[in-house]
């Protein structure tokens, strides 16, 4: 199974992931963890502003939507943690992996400000192409789940829970 988290930078995309992945893990140890911050590194296309344009970031889903069809292929699950800002990449998923949970994390505009300072350097004009600034960012057309991220919603353990307790149901 693959679980596709979704989010913009700062929602917790990372950090719930984690959770979910190292509590899996004990269940089932075919599970691995994909960020798209390290998909970058590790293909070091982390590197010049080309790789944070549109085009740029396609280069990287699709690789990233490619690496999960193989581990599925090999029926290794997977938690991937990815901006994903291409809504027919997503439908590409749901039709592709044999099971495909997608989860939305939304936090407030402000929190998010906060916890990411590339918002407000974006925003003074310092840096380009920033999802949710310069690129727009349009949230999952129909995400399997949605969870409020910020500060007034359940909380990194709780989202992660109730994750896992839906994997586990569909396995």
């Amino acid at each position: 199974m693959i679980v596709w988290v979704i989010g913009l930078s700062g929602s917790g995309k990372s950090t719930v992931g984690r959770v979910v992945y190292e509590k899996w893990k004990l269940v089932d140890p075919a599970t691995v963890l994909i960020d798209g911050d390290e998909i970058r590194e590790i293909f070091k296309h982390d590197r010049g502003a080309d790789a944070y344009t549109v085009e740029g970031r396609r280069v990287n889903a699709d690789r990233i939507s490619q690496l999960c069809a193989w581990l599925d292929r090999q029926q290794i699950n997977a938690v991937c943690c990815i901006l994903s800002i291409f809504g027919d990449g997503q439908d590409w998923n749901r039709k592709t992996y044999s099971k495909y949970l997608e989860v939305y994390l939304e936090a407030p505009e402000d929190e998010l400000v906060e916890r990411r300072h590339l918002y407000r350097e974006a925003r003074q004009g310092r840096l380009t192409n920033v999802v949710g600034v310069d690129i727009p960012f349009t949230p999952p057309h129909a995400p399997d789940m949605s969870f409020d991220s910020g500060t007034q919603g359940p909380g990194v353990e709780a989202i992660a829970e109730r994750i896992l307790a839906h994997v586990l149901e569909e396995k």
